[in-house]
């Protein structure tokens, strides 16, 4: 099965309209496989290659982010995200590889965060629809989430938002756009939150957190309609 490295370097050259976030994606990916750490203390330090690689080739915004936590250290945005999960988009980078090898060695995590994740409390950065495995089971699509953060994946009903629990369907809409045909809006009125699903139902190739970045402009029509991601995606959208 091809990697979300490769997935991206492929979409970019077979789109070119998001081939500078399928790049910058793939880059950062890349950089992220060169962090090693075993404890928290560490990451900071071990995630310099991470923001290198943002200071070098993110958009200007998170350029000067990362030129400033170079300059200034990092430590304590690494522990502040980690302890309560604010959005910090760096952080978060720096921390996945750290919680990811983690959840890999069957280690338990200690965090006081509880969000979507079962694991680790983070937030779910995109969603999934695949037929079950197995003969039989006719039952339709699983819904699945995808954890930003350990990178675990985990089922969830279909009707449910997975930011407020709201389970009455017509208050959860969905959002599709002609020219996105695997990409969905799943939106929830109650807490005014979604988060956007990648059908695989027809074809298991694309690698949810990558192929969304082909339809950002549904994000930025779903912001203008007033809902916000639960967890924003690789982009920072």
């Amino acid at each position: 099965m091809i990697d979300a490295e490769e997935r991206a370097q492929q979409l970019a050259a077979e789109h070119p309209e998001s081939a500078e976030l399928l790049r910058f994606a793939a880059g950062l990916l890349k950089a992220q496989a060169q962090v090693r750490a075993e404890r928290l203390e560490r990451v900071a330090v071990a995630a310099r290659p991470v923001l290198r690689f943002c200071e070098r080739e993110g958009p200007p915004e998170l350029a000067a982010d990362a030129r400033e936590a170079l300059r200034r250290g990092f430590d304590a945005r690494v522990v502040r995200y980690w302890e309560t999960g604010e959005l910090d988009y760096l952080a978060r980078a720096a921390l996945a590889p750290f919680a990811r090898g983690m959840r890999e060695r069957g280690e338990s995590l200690q965090r006081g965060v509880h969000g979507a994740c079962v694991y680790c409390g983070g937030g779910a950065w995109i969603g999934s629809r695949r037929i079950p495995p197995g003969p039989g089971t006719g039952e339709g699509a699983l819904r699945m989430l995808h954890c930003a953060l350990c990178g675990l994946s985990w089922q969830l009903q279909r009707i449910k938002c997975p930011g407020c629990g709201e389970e009455d369907p017509h208050k959860l809409p969905n959002f599709t756009a002609p020219q996105h045909p695997i990409a969905r809006i799943e939106a929830c009125d109650t807490c005014k939150g979604y988060v956007k699903s990648i059908d695989l139902t027809q074809d298991m190739r694309p690698v949810p957190e990558i192929d969304d970045l082909l339809s950002v402009s549904m994000d930025l029509w779903a912001v203008e309609q007033g809902y916000e991601r639960l967890e924003p995606g690789i982009a920072g959208v």
